[in-house]
């Protein structure tokens, strides 16, 4: 029987760190399923999920957790429900415009309202092409309560953007 589990790694940014974690996840016999991993100002920041043998479990914790050793804090979280994919069709989000505090907590409270769950988000802040200002741009996976409510989400995420000032593109 397999077992699963999400990990959080974060630490100060070197080469190799992502082979060390690679090689102590193979070492236990484990699969490399998932990950976001990504330099953010000076660190190395990264979220996985694994697969491996149940009876590993307890030595899998143990290398995992001897990461910290490296200089990176590890946080385990381990998934004992098989966990399957949504069938249900990913809606996107993309936002872009004049960076300005606030823009996430808008965008993110829609959202919620409308029980939108957040998949996946990534954003920069980007230097604009012709004036250099700072522009904000987001991307996001959702998966919506029902296809049903594209047609609402819609519609308070362009009321918000003109306030906020931004170009939101839906595509449910």
């Amino acid at each position: 029987m397999q077992h699963s589990l999400v990990m959080t790694v974060i630490g100060k940014d070197k080469p190799g760190l992502v082979e060390l974690i690679a090689s102590t996840v193979a070492k236990q016999g484990g699969n490399w399923l998932e990950s976001r991993m990504s330099h953010l100002g000076g660190q190395f920041a990264g979220i996985l999920r694994i697969e491996f043998p149940s009876e590993k479990e307890t030595s899998m914790v143990t290398e995992l957790k001897a990461l910290e050793k490296q200089s990176l804090s590890v946080v385990i979280h381990l998934d004992l429900s098989a966990v399957k994919p949504s069938s249900k069709p990913a809606s996107s989000l993309e936002i872009v415009g004049h960076d300005r505090p606030g823009i996430v907590r808008e965008i993110s409270r829609v959202l919620a309202e409308h029980q939108v769950n957040v998949e996946e988000l990534t954003s920069e802040i980007a230097s604009a092409a012709m004036s250099g200002e700072n522009l904000f741009k987001a991307k996001a996976r959702l998966q919506l309560k029902s296809p049903k409510d594209a047609a609402d989400v819609r519609e308070d995420l362009e009321k918000i953007a003109n306030d906020l000032i931004v170009d939101v593109t839906f595509e449910a």
